[in-house]
């Protein structure tokens, strides 16, 4: 009796009992009285009316199937069609083992059978019924993403691998999906618009699946993921996937990149193929020549390789796997060329892979952060090759290194550099620093004061790839500089087209106003020396007078400067 009294003052959910026979109606809802506020209709048309009216309240509806005006069957169809409503369990009230089953197969949750079972029955299959759809609900909002209405990818990952479970055989295929500079498209048009695009693509998405079966989420900001079956249409379909979102986009320009794993039976856990498709979406980032890809066995060897190279390198610093070489830079200001510093260039001499072309590691080693290990590395040999050259031959020969844009950012860069240069009794600015012109543009703000920092210890700071197109000509006068190191682009055609010459000889005009010399590099040929020397080029570097050397051949050309 307590027990009754307390549910009676506490949280008392709603249901509805729908039926023509008023009698039927009274013995049902005082069984139910008790635990629920109940209300009552004579008849479908009526009920429907109560439910579109108190959707958010009602817990449950029961429904007798034979009434005039809108039968059982009727309203619930209606229901069970309509997404607002369909979240409210039905239970059917029959006496026919037919309806039973039709109801079920129309989305009753339960039925109760006439006449009326024992009132602790029907109590418990009520209970029963709501429990399990306030309990999917919950879970229903908990695995879905709000805006898109798909799985998040927690739900995504678990569903996607009961599937491969349940069905051991099937071939699969995985694909993601990313949206280019999503960062932009909120920025230009608005965050209204950016969720626009989420949910237009999430609807893609949704038609996708239902077409094809399977499943998709939506896997971050910007990024979605799909797995299913797999079809021998599937770069047909992608066509028409992208052609469509091209069209839902009108004007705006949206553009994706998407990654496709493609099943041919070479990996079978989910995760794995996921990240398959991740890799060959991952590869599309700077591509502007289509926006899909597949996984292949080519990215499966780079990626292999890449890993190797990046769980090596402790190993390699450890073991001395990489070597500094240096190239000379001469200065041609006067009459006969003159050997004024050097650049550090790293090699890697792998016991496994021989030597490794930088090109595969610097960009590799930049992406992770493993660079600053790298040029750490670098810049103390390069450090202690100046000092042991000062010894040996009584002069210095500043050697630059190259300061990457991970460098850059960290708040430690300086007493780094200077507890370098204090380590081998050098002048900072023997120890010239190289800052890729495009790493000012990355946070001008924060570059150029650590840039000033480290100028205001003595350091000397070279702009390396000058005119790739990154900075602007106003940055120019902000961008704390003292040479300016011409990309070697603009050299190689400098003796054969005449608006690459006269582009360099511009950018040197330009370096005479900020009072800075000119640094070229990949110079090669005399004739290419000659038209530099011409526009007053200052130091040149290229196989022209040397290519990287190691530090025990670099030391003949000092020789024959001292000697």
């Amino acid at each position: 009796m307590q027990e009754l009294l307390e549910r009676k003052k506490g949280l008392r959910r709603s249901i509805l009992i729908v039926d023509d026979e008023f009698v039927e109606r009274e013995v049902l809802g005082a069984m139910l009285c008790d635990l629920y506020e109940v209300k009552y209709a004579e008849n479908g048309v009526t009920a429907l009316d109560i439910i579109r009216r108190d959707k958010l309240k009602l817990s449950l509806v029961i429904l007798d199937l034979h009434m005039p005006e809108l039968d059982g069957y009727g309203l619930l169809k209606v229901i069970r069609s309509d997404s607002e409503l369909r979240r409210i369990p039905v239970i059917v009230l029959t006496a026919e083992k037919e309806a039973e089953v039709k109801s079920l197969s129309l989305g009753a949750a339960d039925f109760i059978t006439k006449p009326y079972e024992a009132p602790d029955v029907i109590r418990a299959r009520v209970g029963h019924s709501i429990e399990l759809a306030e309990g999917s609900i919950i879970i229903h909002e908990t695995e879905r993403d709000d805006l898109t209405g798909l799985f998040n990818k927690e739900f995504f990952v678990e569903y996607g691998k009961r599937i491969c479970a349940q069905n051991e055989n099937m071939s699969m295929d995985a694909i993601v999906l990313d949206i280019n500079r999503f960062h932009m498209i909120n920025e230009l048009y608005g965050r209204d618009y950016g969720d626009k695009v989420l949910k237009v693509i999430g609807n893609s998405l949704h038609e996708i699946v239902r077409q094809s079966g399977g499943l998709a989420c939506r896997s971050g900001t910007n990024s979605f993921a799909m797995y299913i079956p797999h079809s021998t249409a599937l770069r047909e379909n992608l066509d028409r996937y992208v052609e469509k979102l091209g069209q839902d986009f009108g004007e705006r320009r949206v553009s994706v990149r998407i990654g496709v794993y493609c099943d041919d039976g070479s990996v079978t856990d989910m995760e794995r193929r996921l990240d398959c498709a991740s890799l060959a979406c991952h590869k599309l980032r700077n591509s502007y020549s289509t926006c899909y890809d597949f996984y292949n066995a080519d990215l499966h060897t780079r990626e292999l390789h890449e890993e190797r190279l990046i769980s090596g390198i402790d190993r390699a610093l450890e073991e001395n796997q990489f070597r500094v070489f240096y190239q000379p830079k001469y200065s041609i200001r006067g009459d006969k060329p003159v050997l004024s510093s050097a650049e550090a260039l790293v090699r890697w001499f792998h016991p496994e892979f021989g030597t490794v072309s930088p090109g595969e590691f610097i960009s590799l080693f930049e992406s992770n952060g493993l660079i600053q290990k790298l040029d750490r590395f670098v810049w103390n040999r390069a450090a202690s090759q100046i000092r042991e050259w000062k010894d040996r031959y009584g002069v210095y020969i500043p050697v630059s290194v190259n300061v990457s844009r991970v460098d850059v950012f960290d708040p430690e860069i300086c007493k780094v550099l200077t507890g370098i240069a204090e380590k081998n009794g050098l002048p900072c600015e023997k120890l010239m620093l190289e800052v890729t012109e495009s790493a000012y543009t990355d946070n001008a703000l924060q570059i150029i004061d650590t840039v000033s920092a480290l100028r205001s210890f003595g350091f000397k700071i070279e702009m390396d790839d000058f005119g790739c197109g990154y900075s602007s000509l106003n940055m120019l006068t902000s961008m704390p500089i003292d040479a300016l190191k011409l990309d070697m682009k603009f050299i190689r055609n400098i003796c054969t087209n005449p608006k690459d010459y006269r582009l360099v000889g511009i950018i040197i005009d330009i370096a005479r106003l900020l009072e800075v010399p000119v640094i070229a590099e990949g110079v090669e040929t005399r004739e290419q020396m000659e038209l530099l020397k011409a526009i007053d080029c200052d130091i040149i570097q290229g196989y022209y007078f040397s290519k990287p050397l190691p530090a025990e051949e670099f030391e003949k050309l000092i020789t024959a400067e001292v000697c």
